[in-house]
């Protein structure tokens, strides 16, 4: 099984990394500082682009894929979309990051695993 960063620690990284290719980060929810999943909201001026969730693969490896309202999706979706899984998962975290460039910020991330 990988080596995985604490929560907290992964979660401060996104934000710094949201932050270093010109757009910024916020977490919208905390969830468990040492254990907790992580549930990305990525938009790019405002319009949202997608959600991305860290996921274990069967081998051990965790990756990162595409989940919950697709692009353009109303506020209301994406509010409802994160209660639910809220409801699910009271350990997640949440982070909003807004990207100038987020389909590159997406297809890097998804590609790194």
């Amino acid at each position: 099984m990988s080596e995985r960063l604490p929560a907290h620690v992964e979660a401060a990284g996104m934000l710094r990394h949201a932050e270093a290719l010109g757009g910024f980060g916020v977490v919208l929810r905390k969830g468990d500082p040492e254990r907790g999943s992580i549930l990305l909201v990525i938009s790019s001026r405002g319009r949202h682009v997608a959600c991305l969730e860290r996921v274990l693969s069967l081998d051990g490896t965790y990756s990162w894929r595409a989940v919950g309202p697709g692009e353009s999706a109303s506020s209301i979706e994406i509010a409802d979309f994160l209660a639910k899984r809220a409801r699910f998962d009271e350990d997640s975290w949440v982070l909003e990051l807004d990207i100038p460039d987020a389909e590159r910020f997406i297809a890097e991330t998804t590609a790194a695993g």
